[in-house]
């Protein structure tokens, strides 16, 4: 099994009927965050979040509506999550956190239609990845980066 990222503020979205992507807020809870060493931005998505937890409560045209000239602008109201991380829930909001391949259920559609493209979060290293990387495999994966600890050997040649 591999593994499967949480699912942040602003993780990007989209529907199999829509014809634009749409960035999910999360606004059901205010103190868990991931991948965030400041704690301001990422908060954690849960399955809580229904109605319309999106960014521009639209993924463009809806499919699922034609019209004579077209389609009817969606309009999203999600309904459900599936797929969540089942073994935890959030004292704030008791909603469970998403993962990358979680799916929402709109109302227009009535099935889970809603995906994931992209969880938000972002890898950043910070001075604690270093301090707790081995020494040889940072030298060999970046021979710039400087070693606290590391033995200099200083190697002197003379000229005849």
């Amino acid at each position: 099994m591999s593994e499967k990222h949480l699912v942040c503020h602003e993780a990007a979205c989209k529907c199999m009927q829509g014809t634009a992507p749409d960035k999910l807020l999360v606004s059901t809870q205010s103190k868990h965050y991931i991948n965030d060493s400041s704690m301001s931005n990422k908060l954690l998505a849960t399955n809580k979040e229904i109605g319309q937890p999106f960014e521009k409560n639209t993924f463009g045209s809806c499919k699922l509506q034609p019209t004579p000239s077209g389609y009817k602008p969606c309009q999203p109201i999600i309904t459900e999550w599936t797929g969540f991380y089942e073994d935890v829930a959030l004292d704030e909001n008791g909603g469970n956190p998403l993962l990358e391949d979680s799916m929402a259920t709109c109302a227009i559609a009535g099935s889970p239609c809603v995906e994931i493209t992209d969880h938000g979060q972002i890898a950043e290293v910070t001075q604690q990845n270093i301090e707790n990387t081995d020494e040889d495999t940072l030298a060999q994966l970046n021979p710039l980066t400087p070693m606290t600890n590391k033995v200099e050997t200083k190697i002197e040649f003379k000229a005849n």
